[in-house]
């Protein structure tokens, strides 16, 4: 019977373990050869490949090519070292009190001119720099979406470009100067181009006039498709309305030279420190078209922008300052012109302008460098006799009713005492006459009428009889005349006292012999229309943060003194106010409706070359504030030419309406108590007390006033203005009643005046801080009030 096959996985093993490990041992040696010689083989080639690589390296670095092709291993449109690149900082804005920008910084075009100055080669390589600047705007336009639009202008541009360069300099330079005018010269821009193409050029800048121009002037130049013309943006200074007060801002330019804008005169270079901003620097890697290559960026020092400068100035009524001053350069033939608004409570600016003046944006041609108002001191005439009108008051040595005889005034000197006396025209004297304008002779005056006249005999008799040469030195410190007035930023002369001999001091009190500037006449006015007290004038209302709005410095009104009692202050008005009526020298500069406090003035001009006072050429000048019972603007107007005696006065009518216009005197839109009238009146304030309280409410009812009742009473006790003082429309009027329950009033919009006068008539103190109209108090209205509660009010 034959064996049953068993199979080998069920078929024990038989073997002995030393002759099973022998059985694999030799089983599996032919195999571990094969795979010990793969390592190898793979072992020599990586070996190999590193060797070929480092050598390649190693090539390429040295001799900067490749080992097989033989080209060159950099890429020639991709530049071999870092680049720099200026972070400008941007230059802070001048502004209006409204915010509105005045001076800012904008974006401006260079016009440069290219000439083919390449060789074969170089042509060819800006092919492919074409090619390659192509390609990578296809790719972008593959990943945007807009692969057909792309082609399509490439195309265009294709057609219309292939080398830019100046071919015709002649075309070149009439096309530039049908776009830029006056700006540039024709024959100068040709030669320039000229020039640049025969010395072989490859690009040019064409000088004056075509350097920062505008975008539209740009826009106008690219549209007339000339071969070789070029814009290189840059920055430069903008003023959006211009002139504009073009001495005292003055202007900013860029520098070629620091390769920023800086300032040149007036606020912008005096302001530097506030309006430069600093540049800062960042590095990248660019292409040899300067295209940035992505992530190659890093900011080494960041930039930082100028400061906002703020100031009191309105750019309407500035605009009717400068529009009026053009005027009366043209109209009256004068040699210059200036014109001061200030408000009188304040000392702030409001207005100023100074002519002959120029463009800011091109200051190609600058006729003075000279400010009127703050540079230049002049013999102010007889403007200055108000003043002296406050000194005799203020003394207690006016001669109030009393009359003097006008004409002539013949005098003489004590040589011991220095007392001067007139004496009559047939006494020997070695002192020349003094006669009033143009030798008029008004007979016997009152000193008022004197005043209304302009009778320099009525000062000589002030000064002869009741003033002493001590007293006015006093009033003259006092008033801080012929002494800067620390404006700050700005650049000011002084004037000079000149009051050594007899004739010097009786002629400086008709404006003559001693010199000031405009703005430190205006300074002392600010004593007689703001109750005696004296304000410093300022024109930077505030420093602000560009990015924040944030306010960093805030300047505030300052008193600097109080020369003369408010009473005298107030005198002094109403002798103003009787220079206006019929037949004095102010008759024609009244506006109807309007209240004014106002003196005009005429002074010689010394030639000092000459030693004697020019007979062709004066000084005209108008000075005068409204509303006269409270001011709110001080206007002064006046101009130097042959037309002393029949210049217009419309130029100083349409500034002194613009000015109340800007201060809202005349629209009725200041805040007050009630709502406001928009109608300009004045009325008589009539007298109310011991009148019911019904009867004086109908007695006001016409005259446009703001009616403010305090106490809960029926009859009236006490009012406010006194009866027969001149009321303006949105005067506040105060009636104390016979009630005594008494509320707090809405004091928003109030003026000092006003406060003072509440006071005055409840007794209720208040605490107030600041200058110009109340802007906030510490009790709500209604708020019933106690005899010793203690008001707290800012004004502002």
């Amino acid at each position: 019977m034959p064996r049953k096959k068993t199979s080998r996985s069920a078929r024990p093993s038989q073997s002995s373990p030393r002759a099973l490990k022998a059985s694999r041992r030799s089983k599996k040696k032919p195999d571990d050869k094969a795979a010990n010689r793969h390592i190898l083989v793979i072992g020599f080639s990586f070996v190999l490949c590193m060797a070929l690589a480092v050598s390649t390296i190693l090539y390429t670095m040295v001799s900067q090519k490749h080992l097989w092709s033989g080209n060159s291993a950099l890429n020639s449109l991709i530049r071999d070292s870092v680049q720099y690149r200026t972070i400008a900082g941007v230059r802070g804005e001048i502004l209006d009190r409204s915010n509105q920008p005045i001076a800012r910084q904008t974006i401006a075009y260079t016009i440069t001119a290219n000439f083919d100055t390449r060789t074969e080669e170089e042509k060819k390589e800006d092919e492919q720099l074409r090619a390659y600047q192509r390609q990578n705007v296809l790719e972008q336009a593959k990943e945007d979406g807009r692969t057909s639009q792309v082609e399509a202008a490439l195309k265009v541009a294709d057609e219309q470009n292939v080398d830019d360069y100046i071919e015709n300099p002649a075309q070149a330079a009439a096309a530039i100067k049908t776009v830029l005018g006056d700006m540039v010269d024709e024959d100068e821009l040709l030669q320039l181009l000229e020039d640049g193409q025969a010395n072989g050029k490859a690009q040019i800048e064409l000088g004056t006039g075509t350097k920062r121009i505008s975008k539209d002037e740009k826009e106008k130049l690219e549209a007339m498709n000339i071969p070789g013309l070029s814009f290189v943006e840059t920055v430069k200074r903008e003023y959006p309305i211009t002139p504009f007060s073009s001495n005292m801002i003055g202007f900013a330019a860029y520098s070629d030279e620091s390769g920023r804008i800086t300032g040149k005169s007036g606020l912008e270079k005096a302001m530097e420190s506030y309006l430069g901003g600093e540049d800062g620097l960042e590095q990248y890697r660019a292409t040899k078209l300067n295209q940035e290559l992505p992530g190659s960026k890093q900011v080494l020092q960041e930039a930082s922008n100028g400061e906002n400068v703020k100031l009191t100035i309105d750019s309407s009524l500035q605009q009717t300052i400068e529009d009026n001053l053009r005027q009366t350069m043209e109209q009256s033939k004068a040699t210059a012109a200036w014109c001061l608004v200030m408000d009188p409570e304040t000392g702030k600016i409001l207005g100023w302008g100074s002519y002959p003046t120029f463009d800011q944006n091109t200051h190609l041609v600058i006729p003075s460098y000279t400010d009127k108002i703050s540079e230049s001191s002049l013999e102010p005439g007889s403007v200055i006799k108000p003043i002296y009108y406050a000194m005799a008051i203020d003394a207690g040595v006016y001669p109030y009713n009393e009359y003097y005889r006008a004409g002539e005034f013949h005098y003489v000197v004590d040589e011991y005492t220095g007392k001067i006396t007139r004496v009559s025209a047939d006494t020997p004297t070695e002192y020349p006459v003094i006669m009033d304008a143009l030798g008029t002779d008004y007979g016997t005056l009152t000193y008022a009428d004197g005043l209304a006249h302009s009778s320099n005999i009525a000062l000589c008799e002030l000064l002869s009889n009741y003033l002493t040469k001590d007293t006015v030195q006093r009033y003259l410190d006092a008033f801080e005349l012929f002494e800067a007035t620390d404006i700050p930023f700005l650049n000011e002369v002084t004037g000079v006292s000149n009051n050594n001999t007899a004739t010097d001091y009786l002629s400086s009190g008709f404006g003559q012999a001693s010199s000031m500037t405009i703005l430190e006449l205006c300074k002392a006015y600010t004593a007689i229309f703001n109750d005696g007290i004296m304000m410093k004038p300022y024109v930077v209302d505030s420093i602000i943060d560009p990015l924040t709005n944030e306010t960093i410095q805030k300047f505030n009104p300052e008193p600097v003194g109080t020369p003369i009692k408010a009473d005298t202050a107030h005198q002094t008005i109403d002798l103003m106010r009787h220079v206006m009526d019929d037949g004095m020298t102010g008759e024609r500069f009244r506006i109807d409706g309007v209240d004014m406090a106002l003196k005009t003035g005429t002074g010689e001009i010394y030639n000092e070359a000459t030693g004697t006072y020019d007979k062709t050429n004066y000084t005209s000048t108008v000075l005068a504030a409204a509303p006269a019972d409270d001011p709110k603007v001080l206007v002064c107007y006046g101009m130097q030419g042959p037309d002393y005696l029949s210049y217009s006065a419309d130029p100083f009518k349409n500034i002194m309406s613009a000015a109340l216009k800007a201060q809202n005197v005349n629209t009725g839109t200041d805040q007050s108590v009630t709502e406001p009238h928009q109608e300009w009146t004045t009325a008589q304030m009539p007298s109310l007390v011991s009148h019911s309280l019904d009867y004086a409410t109908q007695s006001l009812s016409d005259k446009s006033v703001n009616t403010v009742v305090i106490g809960n009473g029926d009859t009236i006790v006490s009012q406010f203005p006194d009866p027969g003082t001149t009321i303006n429309s949105n005067d506040n009027v105060l009636l104390l009643t016979n009630g005594p329950e008494r509320k707090m009033p809405d004091m928003i919009g109030w003026t000092r005046k006003d406060i003072t006068a509440f006071w005055q008539l409840t007794g209720i103190a208040i605490s107030a801080d600041g200058y110009g109209r109340v802007n906030w108090q510490s009790i709500e209205a209604q708020t019933p009030l106690q005899d010793d509660t203690v008001i707290e009010v800012k004004l502002e």
